[in-house]
């Protein structure tokens, strides 16, 4: 049984960073791309970052960002905790949202989020 388990969310005053993590299970992990999504109320599921499957050619695994979270965010995986983390620094008032992390294709069953809150 597929299962994402996400953690580290909380309130944080703008400019300030928080680290999520997300451990997962059922699959084989390291041969997936994974993503961190979120959900901001009333609005619907947004992709945040991606990273890759390593596949030795280039130097590090691929990673892509969307525009707004460029230059704040950084994503990250351990292939060994079938963990993957999202270091979110700088954070803006418009980043308050649930996060979720799922696979990039073909998404499973969703856990239940972590909240993040930028507020003052």
């Amino acid at each position: 049984q597929v299962q994402f388990v996400e953690s580290g969310g909380g309130l944080v005053q703008p400019g300030g960073s928080l680290r999520l993590s997300c451990v997962a299970s059922g699959f084989i992990f390291e041969q997936y791309a994974m993503s961190w999504y979120r959900q901001a109320l009333g609005q619907g599921r947004e992709l945040v970052a991606t990273i890759f499957v390593h596949d030795g050619i280039t130097e590090s695994p691929i990673i892509e960002y969307t525009d707004s979270v460029k230059g704040r965010f950084t994503i990250s995986r351990d292939n060994v905790k079938n963990t993957v983390y999202l270091q979110m620094n700088s954070l803006k008032p418009e980043d308050t949202a649930v996060y979720y992390c799922n696979t990039r294709y073909s998404p499973r069953a969703w856990g239940q989020g972590t909240q993040v809150t930028v507020s003052s």
